[in-house]
């Protein structure tokens, strides 16, 4: 087949390129490289020739239009991410990731291709009601926090994504996803993992937001992207919202001791308060728990590596880079 990433010059949308032409299929790349970067898909670049890299926005109607034409099939991955992101430029990446989204919708609909289109376990707000099913209830802080910006803004993309596959009849399935890491994740938008890695192989203190009792669920990538290939193509999970991710819960005080053990290093773990961080409130989620029955109903999947294979790699991976 011929299928388009949006966003696959990313961290998941690369490691879903690379399945994908392993697979045998012809990838089609569309990234404005804000949060991407071409290194992450280099070597696939020199190895096939049936991967295409196109840089531009979603944003960009017509040039999304021409390349959903050529494609059989959508993963749409491009968004703005990160707190880091999305606290420096709320109004960007709103606007970036609801319109986007509509026109990938809008472009899908013409050619009557299916489209998997990536949301956030953000979207479960401050709910402490864990495990979070895809049906359950949400709870968010004051629109006054730009905080809450992102998690709204996936909120719309998945009720527009729904209202496609209800009223206008295209095969849209969404896909939330819990905390996923690997490989060749940056920590430049303040994603956990990679940013106690990279401090700890430099042997600077480690810095824990808030008292560090948040419990996160950790998935590895190549978990992430198997099921992101399988799910697109069931026609059970057209019209429905998925959750992907671990079940295996860790807190953020126990993550960060794990690394500093894990690289060896000298590094302090330093509390840091959640206001200082946010600039507005100290809005968190506390748990980020999925519950993942219905995945496992779907495609029978579960995730193979646990925190300790995935921590491994991460630290590995760094190691590489910095020999370089």
């Amino acid at each position: 087949m011929k299928i388009l990433i949006t966003g696959g010059a990313g961290f998941i949308g690369s490691h879903l390129a690379e399945k994908l032409l392993k697979d045998g299929h012809t990838v089609f790349i569309l990234d404005d490289l804000s949060t991407g970067s071409k290194k992450n898909i280099a070597h696939l670049l020199k190895q096939s020739k049936k991967i295409i890299f196109k840089r531009g926005s979603v944003l960009d109607k017509k040039l999304v239009g021409s390349l959903v034409q050529k494609s059989n099939a959508v993963f749409h991955l491009a968004a703005s991410v990160g707190v880091k992101t999305v606290m420096e430029r709320p109004l960007y990446s709103f606007v970036n990731n609801v319109e986007g989204t509509q026109n990938v919708l809008d472009a899908a609909l013409r050619r009557r291709v299916p489209v998997l289109v990536a949301s956030s376990s953000e979207v479960y707000g401050k709910s402490e009601d864990v495990p979070y099913r895809e049906d359950g209830d949400r709870l968010y802080g004051s629109v006054y926090n730009a905080r809450w910006g992102y998690a709204l803004s996936k909120s719309v993309d998945e009720f527009l994504s729904l209202q496609y596959a209800r009223e206008k009849k295209i095969n849209v399935v969404v896909v939330r996803l819990f905390n996923t890491v690997g490989p060749r994740q940056s920590s430049r938008y303040g994603m956990v993992i990679p940013t106690f890695v990279d401090s700890a192989l430099k042997n600077k203190p480690l810095k824990v937001f808030g008292n560090g009792r948040q419990i996160r669920c950790f998935c590895h990538v190549s978990d992430v992207v198997l099921a992101l290939s399988k799910l697109l193509f069931i026609k059970r999970a057209y019209g429905e919202i998925i959750n992907v991710g671990s079940k295996e819960k860790v807190t953020i005080n126990d993550l960060a001791k794990k690394i500093v053990i894990f690289t060896r290093s000298r590094s302090r773990i330093i509390h840091v308060p959640q206001k200082l961080v946010m600039k507005q409130t100290g809005d968190e989620m506390k748990k980020r728990i999925p519950d993942i029955t219905k995945i496992q109903q779907l495609i029978h999947w579960n995730p193979k590596k646990n925190l300790h294979t995935i921590l491994k790699e991460v630290i590995q991976s760094f190691g590489k880079e910095n020999r370089k």
